[in-house]
């Protein structure tokens, strides 16, 4: 695609550091309702179904996240992206106060719906932060604010995971269900007050009332730019999807009781986003400063190459939670800081639209696609060896290097 077709258009920048900062506290409430629901839903679903039938649930959201994502696009055609926010984020703290009541009354789907629709409310809700933020800073703002903005929403995180650790045992899992959503009212009030601040980015005449389509996919036709951000991270998620899957495994075989596995999932995610705040406010706006971006991108496969071969030869609750954990760091700060700043010179349509098809489906649909072949393997064979997930993360590692040196060295009028 031409960079004609892909240009910024139509953004009344007011008060856009301001914006971003509302955007990064709302981000703080968001995240730390996630960590209730992150490790409450992980336990409910392993309680009621078991960590070998995991591959299944993930099979199902690329569902789930569909169907959230198309009604996003048409909210967005009908509404502009500010209304859309606030409509969206209502509908996922209703529909996670129906899955507690539901398992209130020892409704065991809900254990499934709440594991789905989890890996879509989060994605959907923070890409649509960041097409904020795409929008209302510079390069050379971003560089400076990318890590720290998302050091805030970690802030949000650690807390979230120091409650679950401190008080799942005391109060029960079910009661973080009810915070969870109750996080979703402050964060919709800030994003509000960031569109306030930021001004509403408008599409160009083309692209008004999505003509384009709700989802923006012929865009997909018309640029190998974004082709290549998609493969990234359909990549990213194979890594994630297997990582998690034998960290999940080992989690189980160390703690059958259900409070106590929930407890120590809190106090794991807790600790990793610790770790990612350290990469966030510390090591991203160093590295986004003073590296060039082609240099942080190919780094983060080695290191992920590294640790799961690490996995592979010494496969223990520690080495899998380490693979894991610089996995979600590593993600959670100098890959997103670094991804997103791809998207501040395209077009509405793009950081909208095609952002959340790549950011959200194509990152979702990749682990359920996973999880789906692994549960067709695992029918055909009876059992997957352990082995398995940490050699297909390797695999994925070393495919991921070469489709970021493409992506990162795509001329600029290419894209």
């Amino acid at each position: 695609m031409e960079q004609e077709g892909l240009s910024s258009s139509g953004m009344r920048k007011r008060r856009p550091v301001a914006a971003v900062l509302a955007i990064g506290v709302a981000c703080a409430f968001l995240l730390c309702g996630y960590e209730f629901i992150r490790s409450v839903s992980t336990s409910f679903y392993i309680d009621a179904y078991g960590a070998h039938r995991l591959p299944v649930v993930m099979g199902l959201m690329p569902v789930g996240v569909a169907l959230t994502l198309y009604g996003y696009g048409v909210l967005l055609s009908w509404f502009g992206p500010a209304r859309a926010l606030l409509l969206t984020s209502g509908f996922s703290a209703a529909l996670i106060t129906a899955c507690w009541a539901a398992l209130r009354v020892g409704w065991h789907p809900a254990a499934g719906i709440l594991y789905v629709f989890r890996e879509a409310y989060i994605v959907l809700i923070i890409e649509q932060y960041w097409s904020l933020i795409n929008s209302a800073l510079t390069a050379g703002q971003a560089k400076r604010l990318n890590g720290p903005i998302t050091g805030l929403g970690s802030l949000g995180g650690i807390l979230g995971g120091s409650l679950v650790h401190a008080f799942a045992t005391r109060v029960g899992s079910e009661m973080f269900l009810l915070f969870a959503a109750g996080s979703l009212i402050p964060a919709a009030l800030l994003s509000a007050v960031a569109y306030h601040l930021a001004g509403e980015p408008q599409p160009s005449p083309e692209e008004a009332g999505g003509r384009q389509g709700h989802l923006a996919l012929r865009l997909f036709a018309r640029s190998r730019y974004l082709l290549l951000l998609a493969a990234l991270i359909a990549l990213t998620q194979v890594v994630s999807t297997a990582l998690d899957l034998r960290f999940s495994g080992l989690v189980e075989e160390a703690f059958p009781v259900k409070d106590e596995r929930t407890a120590y999932l809190g106090g794991f995610y807790g600790t990793l986003n610790a770790v990612a705040a350290l990469l966030q406010f510390v090591v991203a706006p160093v590295a986004l400063r003073w590296l060039p971006l082609p240099m942080i991108h190919l780094g983060i496969p080695l290191v992920h190459l590294v640790t799961s071969l690490l996995l592979l030869a010494s496969p223990s609750l520690h080495t899998g939670a380490a693979a894991y954990l610089l996995f979600k760091g590593l993600d959670y700060s100098l890959f997103r800081a670094g991804k997103e700043i791809l998207y501040i010179p395209l077009t509405f349509d793009v950081r909208y639209r095609a952002k959340e098809v790549i950011d959200a489906f194509v990152y979702r649909f990749s682990k359920g696609a996973l999880g789906m072949l692994l549960t067709g393997v695992n029918a055909a064979i009876g059992s997957i060896p352990a082995a398995v997930f940490p050699a297909v993360a390797a695999l994925a590692s070393l495919i991921w290097i070469p489709v970021v040196f493409r992506l990162t060295r795509q001329p600029e009028g290419k894209r």
